[in-house]
Order: C-alpha cells, then structure tokens, then sequence
C-alpha cells in the first residue's frame, strides 16, 4: 500500500470543495508564498484534510499526504534501497519527491509517527530548508515551490505522544474548530444532497453530542461523520438506522454511552 496520494495540479481537476471560516486560506498561501513551514491543530474529522487538499488545488501544487502512524519511520518518508528487476535501487519516499519536484507535504497526525520523523523534519523546517539523505549521501535543498504542512488533534494526544514546544516553534500554527452551525449545514447540504433544513437537525444534533466529550465520549462527531449521515438519509435508510451507523457505533462501545447517544437522537427526530 502506497505511503502517500499525490493530487493532480489544479489545472487538471477540480478544486476540492472547502468552506472557509476565516483567514485561513490567506495564511496558507501567505506560508506558501514565505515558504514557511505550517502547523494545523483541531479535532479529529474537523476539515483540516480537506482544507490541505483545497489549497493545494487552488495554488497548483502537487500534493504528498502521508497519514502518520505508530510504525511510520523516516526511511518510509526519505526513501530506502529496493531490490528492482534483480538491481538495487534507491526510491524516494513522499518527502524527498516532494523536496525534489517541488510541492506540498502534508504529515497528517505527525505525532503518531516514531521520533526519527522529528529529526528529519527540523533542517526543512527552518532557514536552511535541507533534507539530508545519509543512505544516498545527497543534500537537498527545498526549492521555494515546496511546503512542509504537518498536523494533529492536540485534544486526543496522550502526553507521551504530544508535539514538542522545540518542533511546535518550527511552524507557523493556525487552530481549526468545527465549523459555526450555518456553515456546517451548508457544508454537509453540498456534500451529502441532503436538504439544509434536514442538515440543520443533523448540525443541532452534533452540538448536544459534542457536548458530551470529555464526559462520555472521547471526541465529539465530526463533520466528516455528519456528511455520512446525510448521504445514508438522502439514499433512502431511516434516520434512526443512519444515525446509530454514523452518529454512535463510531463513537462508543459502551452500551450505556450507544443508549445515552439514541435518546439524544430520539430527542432530535422524534
């Protein structure tokens, strides 16, 4: 299984659909333009993929996302030595093609990955913007097309698994939120087909849920949860069906905190 996705320029697709909420895209494309590297943090499911996808789109730029995990290590990002058609071979990893071509290298959940990713983030991440390749002996210099986008859900992060004040003051750093009602509606309305006013209840309803975390729930429903919700709705199943499929059994095990959830639906839909 491939380690990144990389997205056609924007000339050559759609721009993904992205509801802005503030000044974000013009601090993106200021970064860019800065070649700086940025930081996003918010909640699991709060818009912050799609957000690198529309920006990517919209400036051009190749896109390499990397969705970070526990046995990730930095050859999986620089490349490694591959046996090839009984040759061995370099392959560059996500990061070092996108140092290389030029573009955009989003690290989602870097702080899932094993520490060795933090180490060869740091010469990108300042003013040298340098990718050493101890297997190959190059150095590479980032040409000024390439960004460095990282993110994470400060919120759910253990604190053995947090970002260091040292790595976090590498980044310019924007927060990300669940987007207000009246976007929200519109969002999961474009994406679902579903109605605004059905998406109203649904947007209302992932309030009072959200409301719940810390409490029962570990993290509240996420937008992307609601987009789903919609799509079964607008496909025809029965709201209740849709919602313990999107709106409960993603969000607990517990059979108290599933019954808790119901009622809150019940309560919503009737």
């Amino acid at each position: 299984m491939p380690l990144s996705s990389v997205a056609a320029n924007a000339s050559e697709q759609e721009v993904p659909y992205y509801q802005s909420v503030g000044n974000e895209c013009a601090m993106f494309e200021q970064a860019f333009q800065q070649r700086l590297p940025l930081l996003l943090k918010g909640p699991t499911g709060c818009g912050k993929t799609r957000f690198v996808s529309h920006m990517a789109a919209k400036l051009g730029k190749p896109l390499f996302t990397v969705s970070c995990h526990d046995d990730l290590t930095a050859a999986d990002l620089t490349g490694r030595y591959l046996l090839q058609g009984g040759e061995t071979r370099w392959v560059d990893g996500p990061l070092t093609r996108a140092v290389r071509e030029g573009g955009i290298c989003y690290l989602d959940e870097v702080v899932e990955a094993r520490k060795d990713v933090t180490v060869v983030m740091h010469p990108l991440t300042d003013d040298r913007r340098l990718l050493p390749l101890e297997r190959t002996g190059e150095l590479l210099e980032a040409p000024d097309d390439f960004m460095l986008v990282v993110s994470y859900n400060p919120g759910y992060q253990h604190i053995l698994k947090s970002l260091k004040p040292s790595t976090r003051q590498r980044f310019v750093a924007m927060s990300f939120d669940f987007p207000p009602p009246q976007v929200e509606r519109d969002i999961v309305a474009r994406e679902s087909g579903l109605p605004a006013d059905q998406c109203a209840a649904l947007v209302n309803l992932a309030a009072s849920l959200r409301d719940m975390k810390g409490q029962d729930l570990e993290e509240g429903v996420s937008t992307r949860l609601l987009v789903y919700c919609a799509t079964l709705i607008r496909a025809g199943m029965p709201i209740r069906d849709a919602a313990r499929a999107t709106l409960v059994e993603p969000l607990s095990d517990d059979a108290d905190v599933q019954e808790g959830l119901m009622e809150a639906i019940q309560a919503t839909f009737g």
